[in-house]
């Protein structure tokens, strides 16, 4: 697992949701190159050479790709497109509120099995 995405991944999901790691199970795994984020077992975020992105509602996404700086996450250059996933420029990752919104809506997607 490359280490520089790690903590990349980790300071921003925690830099927003303090205590997902004991709330969530959070647990970082290698993901085709990059790595991912998961909660309860189910992966929510990645972090690779493309950047950083959150697996997100439809709506959501469909909102955000909209936006100048957004994209569809591929992990290869001929890969296809995770429909489910956006890559957030640094504008929207350097909001605090609009970020920790979006890991919340993210977060949702990856709900407790035992609740």
């Amino acid at each position: 697992m490359n280490p520089t995405y790690e903590r990349r991944i980790a300071k921003l999901i925690l830099g927003a949701r303090p205590r997902a790691a004991r709330t969530h199970g959070l647990e970082f795994k290698a993901v085709f190159g990059a790595v991912g984020a998961y909660a309860h077992g189910r992966i929510f975020a990645t972090c690779g050479k493309f950047g950083f992105a959150l697996k997100l509602p439809p709506r959501t996404v469909a909102r955000l790709l909209e936006e100048k700086g957004t994209k569809p996450l591929k992990y290869f250059a001929k890969g296809h497109v995770k429909r489910d996933y956006v890559v957030l420029p640094p504008r929207i990752i350097n909001d605090p509120k609009r970020f920790k919104k979006l890991v919340d809506a993210s977060l949702k997607l990856a709900p407790d099995p035992k609740a």
